[in-house]
């Protein structure tokens, strides 16, 4: 089949210059036809990195005059992904788009009714979902090795400057919205809508800077609970991101979730009540550039027609709705609209 020709639209969203190292290592699946970025400081501020060389540059009149693109690659910052999204899907291109999608859920329903009503591919960028790790303990928890689930501990925590805090201010819910979107993914997943959502965001001024850089978030269910934290100032951070998932007749200790994968599986029947009796991997060749391979790769397939999507439409609007009550919105994030 011809390769699929994709825009990469936005390049102000953290992983936007590994999308493009992505989409050049696959040059057998996608010809890329440009990058676009109509913010002028965006592109002065990350034009310049090496992921964009080589790569023609299109003005937002020049992309969407251009015929014969399949899909976009939607990577903007964080706040215009579903305006740069829906662009897109007016168009009647399939879509990427990075996360979290922003915080206007009415936006982003108005999307996602475009791409159901003109029957388009629509992928977002949580990697975890891909993480192999993960996708064993989903397997087990499918199968029913994992037992009823009891407890799930969350942490997407970091370690960042004064500066990168500065930005997150920028973003309703902080560190909620930024990187806590992918434990809530995760939480969702596993476990489903929660009875209840509690939250802890706090903003501890270090640095003088006045953000939710403390976050953390309760999710309730019948039998047990799921903390959600995502702290910008936890020293080795990045270092302990790890996704817990308790269940009746295992436990699967995700720790670290990246960097490289780390998995501490314990089983009951392999146990005692004393002692440790984890058996441990680690993926000590993948890296964080092999975060987004198989999701690129599936993303080529959906477009094809080889592939469904697992990931509907209705699973990535209930998800950000329970995204965006964790960051202090109001949301009836229980009703099916």
């Amino acid at each position: 089949m011809r390769k699929i020709r994709v825009v990469h639209y936005g390049i102000g969203h953290d992983h936007s210059n590994q999308f493009m190292e992505c989409l050049k290592s696959y040059p057998d699946l996608y010809e890329i036809v440009g990058v676009c970025e109509p913010n002028v400081e965006m592109r002065e501020k990350f034009g310049g990195l090496p992921a964009y060389e080589g790569v023609r540059w299109l003005t937002e009149e020049e992309m969407f005059a251009t015929t014969d693109v399949d899909a976009a690659i939607v990577e903007a910052f964080d706040l215009d992904l579903v305006k740069y999204a829906q662009k897109c899907a007016d168009k009647g291109w399939h879509i990427h788009m990075d996360k979290a999608a922003g915080a206007d859920i009415k936006a982003y329903k108005k999307l996602l009714d475009t791409v159901r009503a003109k029957n388009l591919v629509f992928q977002t960028g949580y990697m975890f979902r891909y993480n192999p790790f993960v996708c064993l303990a989903l397997n087990a928890l499918r199968t029913g090795e994992l037992g009823e689930i009891y407890h799930i501990d969350a942490f997407m925590n970091t370690c960042f400057p004064p500066e990168k805090r500065e930005w997150l201010s920028l973003l309703p819910g902080g560190d909620m919205l930024y990187l806590g979107c992918h434990m809530i993914d995760l939480v969702y997943l596993f476990w489903g809508v929660p009875n209840n959502i509690v939250r802890f965001n706090r903003r501890t001024g270090a640095d003088g800077v006045d953000c939710v850089d403390n976050a953390c978030a309760v999710f309730e269910y019948d039998k047990g609970v799921a903390l959600i934290c995502a702290s910008a100032l936890e020293v080795n951070g990045c270092g302990r991101r790890q996704f817990v998932v308790c269940g009746k007749d295992a436990t699967y200790e995700l720790n670290t979730i990246e960097g490289p994968p780390r998995a501490r599986i314990t089983k009951r029947a392999e146990s005692r009540t004393y002692g440790n009796w984890a058996k441990e991997t680690v993926l000590e060749n993948f890296t964080n550039e092999m975060r987004y391979q198989e999701m690129m790769c599936d993303f080529a397939a959906f477009v094809r027609g080889e592939k469904q999507n697992p990931f509907t439409l209705e699973y990535e609007y209930q998800v950000h709705k329970l995204i965006l009550t964790a960051c202090g919105q109001d949301i009836d994030y229980k009703s099916i609209d």
